[in-house]
């Protein structure tokens, strides 16, 4: 025991002498673009990236900062960055909340309207906190623990694992504040339970984030769509809610389903063929284009590359609630897995996305931004 305690003392040492020695901005480019978060110390990956824009204009980018391996289980620390300056640099990295021989992570943030950042995530895959920063992003509130909430799913679905998101969640018109969340009832236990078959569900709060509340289950996996999980809700022009589903189906498409509320009554869901998905947690967004309101998608779209692997993110545009999606842009033809999406002013566009930069042999897992205009997509034609 004391062993265990004096490992963990100079873990956290470690930790706290790597982020003290973050500097403003990591320095490093990939393409072009700024690196965010990188592997270095005691971080071997840093994955799941997490992406927002307070009114106020400031970046806020998270993600989980893996020690040891990049495996899903690996003990973890929740971190955040602050750039002020449209990701031209950041400041130094801030760690949220950790978690001993388990991992921390899944970050959802959601902005409101008065500038709150709300951020809901999860630990060891079983218990459920939400924190937030008035003062955008500065200081957080101590972490509540909202595991009561998933509860009230186990008379319908006996998940063994939850998580929420990850990528933003979004408040609608009339003020809810809303996030995809997934739920695994693990046939498999141990060593570590798995994460399949899955469902897709929603978390909502109507009181900015004093009490939150379940939805319905948006999706369960089915001989129509198998395991969806890793998902993100869009409200439509007409005040609709659409989830975009990562799937597992042999069809390697993305699934949608529509809700006109975001938390009851989902419709059926359907796949777009237009987008490819190699299973893959990907960013939309609602933006305007030219006035005109419109869905901006991004994901890794190889369809036309051997065996499919994350690689080729692209950027799609579509203007009729995602029936279509004419307008497409190649972000990076590199490998590239997650991503989040975030739209500041005068159609700035900023992702921030896993990618590789040592060799382009598999993934170091590295977080960049990518800044571009939705203009820009629209003035692609399509392949």
């Amino acid at each position: 025991m004391v062993y265990r305690k004096s490992f963990y003392f100079l873990l956290a040492m470690a930790a706290v002498i790597s982020c003290r020695s973050t500097s403003s901005s990591t320095g490093s480019t990939h393409n072009g673009s700024p690196v965010v978060f990188e592997p270095g110390g005691i971080y071997t990956s840093m994955r799941i990236p997490a992406l927002v824009i307070s009114p106020k204009n400031t970046l806020l980018a998270f993600c989980e900062a893996r020690i040891g391996s990049a495996s899903d289980w690996a003990d973890m620390h929740l971190v955040m960055r602050r750039s002020t300056n449209g990701g031209k640099t950041w400041e130094q990295m801030k760690i949220l909340d950790s978690s001993k021989q388990s991992p921390v992570g899944n970050p959802t943030p959601i902005v409101d309207a008065n500038g709150t950042i709300h951020l809901l995530y999860q630990k060891d895959y079983k218990d459920a906190f939400y924190i937030s920063s008035a003062d955008d992003g500065r200081n957080w509130t101590a972490p509540v623990d909202i595991t009561s909430v998933y509860e009230q799913f186990k008379p319908e679905y006996n998940w063994k694992v939850l998580a929420p998101g990850p990528g933003h969640g979004i408040q609608l018109k009339n003020g809810r504040l809303l996030a995809a969340l997934w739920l695994a009832d693990s046939r498999k236990l141990l060593p570590r339970r798995s994460h399949a078959p899955s469902c897709v569900a929603t978390i909502y709060s109507d009181d900015l984030g004093k009490t939150w509340q379940r939805g319905a289950i948006v999706a369960d996996s089915t001989a129509a769509i198998s395991n969806p999980n890793e998902s993100m809700p869009v409200e439509l022009p007409d005040g609709r809610v659409m989830m975009s589903i990562r799937n597992t189906s042999a069809i390697k498409q993305r699934a949608f389903s529509i809700s006109n509320d975001g938390i009851a009554n989902w419709g059926p869901v359907r796949f777009e063929e237009e987008l490819f998905d190699p299973t893959c947690m990907a960013g939309i967004t609602s933006v305007a284009v030219g006035g005109k309101p419109a869905l901006l998608f991004i994901n890794p779209d190889s369809r036309h590359i051997e065996k499919t692997p994350r690689k080729n993110l692209v950027a799609k545009l579509s203007f009729d609630n995602g029936q279509t999606w004419p307008q497409q842009m190649v972000l990076d033809s590199s490998a590239a897995g997650y991503s989040d999406v975030a739209v500041g002013h005068k159609g700035n566009v900023y992702c921030l996305y896993e990618t590789n930069t040592k060799g382009n042999k598999g993934f170091n897992y590295t977080l960049v931004l990518k800044k571009f205009n939705v203009a820009d997509v629209n003035k692609q034609k399509e392949n």
